[in-house]
């Protein structure tokens, strides 16, 4: 189970949390807001925010965040000093918050040109609308749930420290091979005792998994693998994409740990 308290920044692994309807709690509650564009940060443009994905944040988000810079600087949230140590770090004026105008948009760049020309290429980027399936002033990219099996992770040939690429909150163990989220789509499915969630759809990959994390060095085939291996239609309207696990809503609320079974509702 992980949660990353700050959009497009390391997360942590957790051993039990609360999850509602906005998703496990803590997780997404903030992000980097651009001061020129209004646009929020997100590596999924490598070229102007991969940076993000050196600083690891931890804690209950919105309050009581900390965040360990890629010099080992450590600042809270809320820090006077911290919106100008992120603004240096990225090269840009930005501000850390947890709320974003209704309208805001993060730029995704196309992943494909980027897994052509290299994550620091100037490659076409779209501009994309948060949280389509989530509430109001959720921070999330689509759902406010993000499942990854092990079975994908097999079918891709990545070890299990590969996890922390795809960004996901819960990571299911099975023995069914291949692309299984593929199949849970529409299905209901309970976490432990209490939690009930609806899979809506095959996560798509955009540039993020080929980039570093950390520790973790880029890994150009965390994203060519699933492109060569499950190109697959996650919503209506959308053409085949690269996808790696479910986005999934809450029906039901509770709590969630570590070694809780996950079954048909």
């Amino acid at each position: 189970m992980w949660r990353y308290p700050v959009k497009s920044m390391l997360g942590e692994a957790l051993r039990d949390a609360t999850v509602d309807g906005r998703g496990v709690a803590g997780d997404r509650r903030l992000a980097v807001l651009d001061h020129d564009t209004g646009r929020v940060g997100s590596a999924k443009r490598p070229r102007r925010w991969s940076a993000l994905l050196g600083v690891r944040a931890t804690g209950d988000a919105p309050d009581r965040v900390r965040l360990t810079l890629p010099d080992g600087t450590v600042l809270d949230h809320p820090d006077a000093g911290l919106d100008a140590a992120l603004s240096r770090l990225l090269g840009r004026e930005v501000t850390l918050t947890d709320a974003v105008p209704a309208d805001a948009l993060l730029d995704r760049a196309d992943p494909d040109a980027v897994l052509a020309e290299g994550a620091d290429a100037d490659v076409p980027v779209t501009g994309n609308p948060l949280a389509g399936a989530a509430p109001p002033g959720s921070l999330v990219d689509f759902a406010p749930v993000h499942l990854v099996t092990t079975a994908s992770l097999d079918a891709l040939g990545l070890p299990r420290e590969a996890v922390p690429r795809y960004r996901p909150n819960l990571v299911v163990a099975t023995d069914t091979r291949g692309f299984v989220e593929n199949d849970w789509v529409g299905r209901e499915l309970r976490v432990g005792a209490e939690v009930v969630l609806r899979v809506l759809a095959p996560t798509p990959r955009c540039a993020v998994p080929i980039l570093a994390h950390g520790p973790l060095p880029r890994a150009p085939q965390a994203l060519r693998r699933p492109v060569e291996r499950n190109r697959v239609v996650p919503l209506p309207g959308l053409g085949p994409q690269p996808c790696v696990g479910a986005y999934a809503v809450v029906v039901r609320g509770g709590r969630v740990a570590v070694g809780d079974r996950v079954e048909p509702a």
